[in-house]
C-alpha cells in the first residue's frame, strides 16, 4: 500500500483527488493544508496543518509517503491574476523551494506536480499539444509564468537528482466544491455564472464579447486523471493535459448555467463588461497523449456536470426552486 501526500487537500481540486483516492484501496492518504479539514477528510486521513513554505513542515507532512501530489498554490479567478500578481508568485515559489527540496530529502517514489492550462495562455496550436510547451510563448499573466516554473522545478529535480515525477495540467475545472466571490472574476466563471443565474440577472454579465473558448473539465474527471496519472508507470517524468475535449465560447458556457438554473432560454441578454488585459482568448487542449498513454479519458458532460453543480450551489445558496 502506498501513503499519498496531497498538499492543498482541502481545496476544490484537493478534496476531489482525496475523495479519488480514498476509493482505491492501493492508497493510504495524508492531506497538508492551512485550512481546516472537513469531518470526512479528518476522518479518512492523516491531516497535517502547516505551511509549507517552511522546509521543516514540508519535510513533516511527507515523512513516510511514497507519493506526493501538489495541489498547494494561489488560485482563483481572472481577477487574482491581476490583482495579487506578486503575492501568487512569491507564495508559490516558496512552496516549490520547500516541497521539492523535502521530496528530494524523503526520497519519494513519485512526485506529481499539479500545473495549470495557464502554461499555455499564449498559444497559437489548437488543440494544443504537450510537446508544443517548448515552443510556445511564455505565459504573460504572473500566475501563468508560477505555474510553468513549477515544470521547470520538476524537470531541473529530475535532471540533477533523479526525481521520478509527473506534470498534470487541468484545464477549466469546475463543479461542485467551489463557491462564487462577490467580486467579480475572483472565483472562476462556472461558478460565478451560475449564481448570477440563480439570481435571474438581466442583463447577464459576462467578461468580453462571450467568443473567449474554454475546455471546462469537472473536476472529479480531473481528480481521476491525476490520481491514475500518479499511479502509471507509463506516466514516469511525462506531463499530460487532464482535460474534457469540448471546446465551447463562454457565451454558450453562460447559455448553458442559465438553463439548467432554471431560467427561460429566450430571457437571456448579456451585459458584456470589460475584461482584463490578460484573458485567454482560446483554450483546447489535445487529450490524445492520456487517452494513449494512461488510458483515460474526461467522463462526465458538460450538461450534467452544470446541473449537478447548480443543485449543489443553489443548496448552499439557499435559493429555492420555481421547478
Amino acid at each position: 500500500m502506498s501513503r499519498v501526500l496531497v498538499t492543498g487537500g482541502a481545496g476544490t481540486i484537493g478534496a476531489a483527488v482525496v475523495r479519488r483516492l480514498l476509493r482505491d484501496p492501493e492508497f493510504e492518504v495524508r492531506v497538508s493544508d492551512q485550512r481546516e479539514a472537513p469531518d470526512w477528510m479528518r476522518e479518512g486521513c492523516e491531516v497535517h496543518r502547516g505551511d509549507l513554505r517552511v522546509l521543516d513542515e514540508a519535510r513533516k507532512a511527507m515523512r513516510g509517503c511514497s507519493h506526493v501530489i501538489h495541489l498547494a498554490a494561489i488560485v482563483g479567478g481572472i481577477a487574482n491574476f491581476h490583482k495579487l500578481p506578486h503575492t501568487l508568485t512569491e507564495v508559490n515559489n516558496a512552496l516549490y523551494n520547500a516541497v521539492f527540496r523535502a521530496a528530494l530529502d524523503e526520497d519519494v517514489d513519485r512526485f506529481t506536480y499539479v500545473s495549470s492550462s495557464m502554461v499555455f495562455e499564449n498559444a497559437t496550436q489548437y488543440p494544443t499539444r504537450e510537446e508544443y510547451l517548448p515552443d510556445c510563448p511564455v505565459p504573460t499573466s504572473a500566475y501563468g509564468f508560477s505555474k510553468l516554473t513549477g515544470e521547470i522545478y520538476c524537470r531541473a529535480a529530475h535532471d540533477e537528482h533523479g526525481l521520478p515525477y509527473t506534470i498534470c495540467r487541468p484545464f477549466n475545472a469546475y463543479g461542485p466544491g467551489e463557491m462564487p466571490d462577490d467580486e467579480p472574476g475572483i472565483a472562476h466563471a462556472v461558478p460565478d455564472l451560475i449564481r448570477k443565474s440563480l439570481q435571474r440577472l438581466k442583463p447577464l454579465p459576462i467578461f468580453g464579447t462571450g467568443e473567449h473558448t474554454r475546455t471546462l473539465t469537472h473536476v472529479d474527471d480531473i481528480a481521476d486523471g491525476i490520481v491514475v496519472a500518479t499511479g502509471s508507470a507509463a506516466a514516469l517524468n511525462e506531463d499530460f493535459n487532464i482535460s474534457a475535449s469540448d471546446e465551447l465560447t463562454v457565451a454558450e458556457i453562460a447559455r448553458i448555467c442559465w438553463r439548467l438554473s432554471g431560467n427561460d432560454p429566450d430571457e437571456l441578454e448579456f451585459e458584456h463588461l470589460p475584461s482584463f488585459e490578460v484573458d485567454v482568448v482560446r483554450r483546447w487542449p489535445s487529450v490524445e497523449k492520456a487517452e494513449q498513454l494512461l488510458g483515460w479519458k474526461a467522463k462526465i458532460g458538460v450538461e450534467e456536470g452544470i446541473a449537478a453543480t447548480v443543485s449543489w450551489l443553489r443548496e448552499r445558496e439557499g435559493v429555492v426552486s420555481d421547478a
